[in-house]
């Protein structure tokens, strides 16, 4: 995937879009052709071979994660009503987001976030972007091995028949997602393109909508208060009925209400794979890569809203932060919630490869801009990264916190800040003046970013600080 004829035009003497040129005409002709003897701008040298359909499988993959698995919690300490509200209000963002991302990459012919941010702000802007889409991929990394780390354990001691971790190795998570990471998600981090990752993208959708099937059918088996039930006598979350402990609130404000918003940003995040995506997409056009977008943003749209509010009516004011964890109190034993966790780690380990390729060309783009592809350094890079998340993973207790942080800093940088200022930036004053309306709405989103930022950030700075326990903690 990592282009070695990448549109370097910053240093390759690339010279953008002239504005005589068509919109349609831009729009359409995005692959190198001739016509009087001369090269008419081009976004790239590289001919994408990968389908729409695949493109879909692939930027849905991206989207789609662990921030599913914390969408009830997210419904409990907002509300459903608030809840739908939020999360149409960040899927129409995201998307429109992804609109001004293409756009700025049509009128200068890159298809790469880095060289948007030199072209842009210079090389700051390039390190800026750089340094953004590595920290929020590798929290994205992160938070996909925490699922392996807290749930193959509990998989392997069910199909074992244990009741409770005898400490063997094997149920150790620090050891299984060193061997995951090396068995499973290096060789397919190693594919030189990321089209290549299609088809295990959409097996790994296929196990997500499993997952959600049987959300939507516990909702029906589960009672309400929870009680043990089934092979498990031992664990009892309530026994008696409290006021309001059974019902649905419509509208709910607390204190877990800040980490709301993070968790829905991060749950959207696609951007750093809309450029990737878009360089390997056959007869690529904007127009094109804008479907596949909204294609991939609608579909996890209804997945995310199923998914909390059939989770939220499950289990209501006892909704855990991981949900999967939440079903454990009732049968750890499970059968059908076992087939589920199942699932759920092989999609979040077929998600990491695919979230991998975009640290690896920012890492690339910084360091080695000039430099044509050597699987050497491909490799190296991919290892380093893996070992970095396997620490973090190791070392970082809780899930929770890592989306809190990332979505509230890189999460809004990517939908909000960064798509707004390139799209200011880039697109020539000619074409659109700061008055003109598409720039003003630029300016709002990205002023909105900032906002959510220091919103969020303040908010989950107070609650560290004042050390209450938060629902979930320490998994």
């Amino acid at each position: 995937m990592e282009l070695q004829k990448l549109s370097n035009g910053l240093h390759h003497g690339f010279v953008p879009f002239e504005d005589g040129i068509p919109q349609a005409e831009e729009e359409e002709e995005m692959l190198p052709h001739k016509s009087d003897g001369t090269k008419k701008p081009q976004f790239t040298d590289f001919e994408g071979k990968t389908s729409f359909g695949m493109s879909v499988f692939n930027l849905s993959n991206a989207i789609m994660g662990s921030g599913i698995l914390g969408l009830s919690y997210a419904m409990s300490n907002t509300g459903i009503v608030l809840f739908i509200i939020l999360l149409i209000c960040i899927a129409c963002l995201s998307s429109y987001s992804v609109h001004l991302l293409l756009k700025s990459a049509g009128v200068v012919g890159i298809r790469a976030y880095e060289q948007l941010g030199f072209r842009a702000f210079g090389h700051p802007g390039k390190i800026a972007a750089g340094v953004i889409i590595t920290f929020h991929n590798i929290g994205a990394m992160s938070s996909y091995l925490f699922i392996v780390k807290y749930e193959l354990p509990l998989v392997i001691q069910a199909f074992l028949g244990l009741s409770s971790n005898t400490g063997e190795w094997f149920l150790n998570g620090n050891y299984l997602i060193i061997i995951v990471s090396v068995c499973v998600i290096l060789p397919l981090a190693l594919m030189r393109q990321l089209g290549y990752l299609g088809y295990t993208s959409g097996f790994s959708l296929t196990c997500m909508v499993f997952f959600l099937s049987s959300v939507i059918y516990k909702k029906f088996n589960i009672p309400c208060p929870l009680v043990p039930y089934g092979r498990n006598h031992t664990t009892i979350i309530n026994t008696t009925v409290e006021e309001g402990q059974c019902e649905g609130r419509m509208f709910t404000i607390n204190q877990e209400t800040a980490y709301t918003i993070p968790i829905l940003a991060f749950a959207f995040v696609c951007h750093p794979e809309v450029l990737p995506i878009y360089t390997e997409l056959k007869n690529a056009t904007k127009r094109r890569m804008q479907g596949i977008a909204n294609v991939s943003i609608m579909g996890m749209f209804v997945m995310y809203l199923l998914t909390a509010i059939f989770g939220y009516l499950t289990f209501y004011v006892n909704t855990e932060s991981e949900l999967l964890h939440t079903y454990s109190k009732v049968d750890p034993l499970d059968t059908l919630i076992l087939c589920v966790r199942v699932a759920v780690l092989v999609a979040v380990t077929l998600t990491v490869p695919v979230v991998l390729f975009p640290i690896r060309r920012a890492i690339l783009q910084l360091l080695f801009p000039a430099k044509p592809f050597h699987w050497a350094r491909h490799i190296t890079i991919a290892l380093c990264l893996l070992f970095v998340v396997n620490v973090l993973v190791i070392l970082v207790p809780n899930i929770r916190d890592i989306f809190g942080i990332i979505g509230a800093t890189t999460a809004p940088s990517l939908i909000f800040i960064l798509p707004g200022l390139f799209y200011i930036r880039i697109v020539p004053t000619e074409q659109e003046p700061m008055k003109s309306r598409p720039k003003i709405t630029a300016a709002c989103f990205t002023a909105m970013g900032f906002i959510f930022m220091s919103i969020s950030l303040t908010f989950i700075i107070i609650d560290w600080t004042t050390g209450e326990k938060r629902a979930g903690g320490g998994h």
